[in-house]
């Protein structure tokens, strides 16, 4: 760890301050676009298409960060805020540098798997990874499941794990 301490020092203030307030903040964004004007056709234009890419359409391999699960009106304010909740937990946990760092490595294997796998993919896969994480460091934080039921997040995370 002593190397990765070194690099900290080097490059820390480098790293993005609220970096899942952004990624959330851009997810309402596009969002609100493609329920308001959904011939702008943003998920089909954001999406990481690995052909696409190699074609010429470079913002892919950004703007799939940007792309929301898609859901209701009400549940993608849920869906935000738990991405937000989670990303920032985890940053206020570790850090700015380290949370950028984890995000970066996983972006990067993202894009990787996609091209291996030459198949279209999406940032879901990222972001359980940050809620593994997250329940990794606070297994016994519980969300009230539909409004009621009191649950640890270390048993959504085995059920997602699974």
């Amino acid at each position: 760890m002593k190397w990765f301490n070194k690099l900290e020092r080097k490059y820390g203030r480098y790293a993005i301050r609220d970096l899942m307030t952004y990624i959330v903040v851009l997810n309402a964004v596009v969002y609100l676009l493609s329920y308001f004007v959904p011939q702008s056709n943003l998920y089909a234009k954001f999406a990481l298409i690995p052909s696409k890419v190699l074609q010429g359409e470079v913002w892919r391999l950004i703007t799939f960060l940007f792309l929301p699960p898609m859901t209701s009106p009400i549940w993608i304010f849920f869906v935000l805020y738990f991405y937000y909740l989670v990303g920032s937990n985890l940053e206020n946990q570790w850090g700015s540098f380290r949370f950028n760092l984890y995000y970066l490595i996983g972006v990067l294997s993202t894009i990787a798997a996609a091209f291996l796998g030459s198949t279209t993919v999406s940032a879901e896969h990222l972001n359980l990874s940050l809620f593994l994480a997250f329940a990794c460091l606070f297994p016994n934080y519980e969300v009230l499941l539909f409004f009621v039921l009191p649950i640890k997040v270390k048993y959504i995370a085995w059920f997602d794990w699974a």
